[in-house]
């Protein structure tokens, strides 16, 4: 039944009244969705720190974000590259040292749809190192800092992941034997959804203080398939963003907004549009399949995640961190 928690047009940003006061970290904030994310929590007085792996158009993009939204928006961007997790780790320092608030995370940047398989400097396959990998480490050192301010993760990931192996491929996390760029980008966001669903749990046992939602954008008009997909896929998308079945970037955003932002929502859940074939229409709680929380699987890709990264979550430890920077003069 098709969710009709925030009537039939369901949730949008007129929900929001003020975000003055609260910060907003997310990755990819330089286009599509993660760029129309960022220009409406401005436009409610928030502060955003987007993670950016191009400076150029990170530069552009604060540029045309402060003359839409006002020279006193309050907009930087940080050089992060979410498929070298040196980078990563260098970013999540700084975010620590200059952002003593974090009210939500929204881990938004994604590659898809590689046509032939590439590596990440630290040697995952790019879309599943890029997506997962990149964002696990992002979100295990921030995490700290997110808790102090009894605050959010939003994971987006996609419909794609129904499409895939629906499951993880332990046996060969890197697909060298089975490449292919579809499947192998929905094995990508099912990771993500599944690390997402493992938190909750964890963050459960620990009784930590922050709320993890896991959205998705539908199919929605952004630079994602045009900046990393082969020239085949990119035309089937530029045809298909000339039907109905494709809203726009603006739209795409609402759910990861409404999962920043909204109070009362579910946790173990997926939101996303709510209409034809949850491609598009108004934003609320879609389908969550159930092998997306199988417990055996979503707690060994915790283990294999950390594991592969290096990276030890403090969720069971006390942890130290470091002071914020005051601000200039």
């Amino acid at each position: 039944m098709t969710d009709r928690t925030f009537g039939p047009k369901g949730w949008t940003p007129d929900r929001i009244d003020s975000l003055a006061g609260k910060t907003f970290v997310i990755t990819g904030g330089n286009a599509g969705a993660g760029f129309e994310a960022s220009r409406i929590l401005l436009t409610k007085g928030a502060k955003v720190v987007m993670l950016n792996r191009n400076p150029e158009k990170s530069t552009a993009a604060v540029g045309k974000l402060k003359q839409e939204c006002g020279t006193d928006a309050d907009v930087s961007f940080i050089w992060m590259d979410l498929a070298d997790l040196s980078s990563v780790r260098d970013a999540a320092e700084q975010v620590l040292k200059t952002v003593p608030q974090i009210d939500a995370l929204i881990c938004n940047a994604a590659i898809a749809q590689v046509p032939t398989q590439k590596f990440t400097v630290d040697g995952f396959e790019s879309q599943l190192g890029t997506n997962h990998y990149g964002h696990f480490v992002l979100c295990g050192m921030l995490f700290d800092r997110i808790e102090e301010s009894h605050g959010r993760i939003v994971v987006v990931a996609s419909l794609g992941y129904k499409m895939g192996l629906k499951t993880m491929q332990f046996d060969d996390m890197n697909w060298d034997k089975n490449y292919h760029q579809n499947r192998t980008y929905c094995h990508s966001k099912l990771a993500q959804m599944m690390f997402a669903y493992e938190l909750q749990d964890k963050i459960k046992e620990t009784n930590k203080n922050v709320k993890v939602f896991v959205c998705h954008p539908g199919s929605s008009a952004t630079s994602l398939i045009s900046t990393s997909g082969g020239i085949g896929t990119r035309i089937m998308w530029w045809l298909m963003s000339k039907s109905p079945m494709v809203q726009t970037a603006e739209k795409g955003a609402y759910p990861e907004i409404m999962c920043a932002t909204e109070d009362g929502l579910e946790q173990r859940a997926f939101y996303g549009p709510t209409g034809r074939m949850e491609m598009v229409g108004p934003v609320g709680k879609g389908t969550l399949e159930s092998y997306a929380v199988d417990k055996q699987v979503i707690t060994k890709l915790w283990d294999v995640s950390e594991e592969a990264t290096g990276l030890s979550w403090s969720l069971y430890r006390p942890v130290t961190l470091p002071v914020p920077e005051p601000d200039g003069p």
